[in-house]
Order: structure tokens, then sequence, then C-alpha cells
């Protein structure tokens, strides 16, 4: 089995957090959190799931720095972007198409995109 990431991007220069999600519209927000609950099930009953979680907004992100010989402490995302990783999704799936089949399910629930990429293996010995 391979192991796969998939992540959930935001699109915007908002950061959607907790509280700004009571702006959705409560039933098309309730509907997501049902479909994103069934996904979540549905790849814990497939034993697939190996971790997940949401980030917080790149806002509160911290970047450790040492490329200069000091390590130096920024209160900043290492790259400034239109578009950045919200959540995500480690599962292990037995071929990139099992991978994409689960990654259609998760934008479908979400009605966004994901995207999917293996996690490097370590090279045989």
């Amino acid at each position: 089995m391979t192991q796969y990431f998939l992540t959930v991007p935001h699109d915007s220069a908002s950061e959607p957090t907790m509280e700004s999600m009571q702006e959705f519209d409560p039933a098309e927000l309730a509907a997501v959190m049902v479909a994103v609950d069934g996904f979540n099930t549905a790849l814990k009953d497939a034993g697939a799931l190996l971790f997940a979680g949401g980030l917080n907004p790149p806002s509160t992100a911290k970047t450790v720095d040492v490329s200069s010989g000091e390590p130096r402490v920024l209160d900043e995302p290492f790259v400034v972007a239109p578009s950045y990783v919200g959540g995500f999704w480690v599962i292990d799936a037995a071929d990139d198409a099992t991978a994409v089949e689960w990654a259609t399910k998760a934008a479908t629930a979400l009605q966004s995109r994901i995207e999917v990429r293996a996690l490097q293996e370590a090279p045989d010995a």
C-alpha cells in the first residue's frame, strides 16, 4: 500500500475560520458537514484513513529558517500565495487510481477541489 496526501485548498485571501464559517448558509454548511463526516466514516470503515486534520490559517504560521546559519523564527508562512492548504487526509491506497477515487469522494463532499500526491517511499536498501 502507498500512502497518499489529499489536500484541501482554500482559494481566497480571506482565511476561513470556525467563526467565519457561521456566515455560510446554515443548511449548506450542515450538508457539507454531513457529507464530510460520511466520507471520513467510509475511509475509516475501509481501513484507509491514517490521519486527517484541519489547519489554522497562514496568518498563524511560523517559519524556522536556518539558511543563513543562525536560526530565525519568522511570524509568517514560508510562502505567500493566494491559495493555501486548509486541511488534509493521509490515506493508504493500493494505487493512484484508488487514491483518486477517494479524492473524488472528498471533493464531492466538500464541493471543492482536492489535490492527490503519493508520499515518497524510502529507497530499497
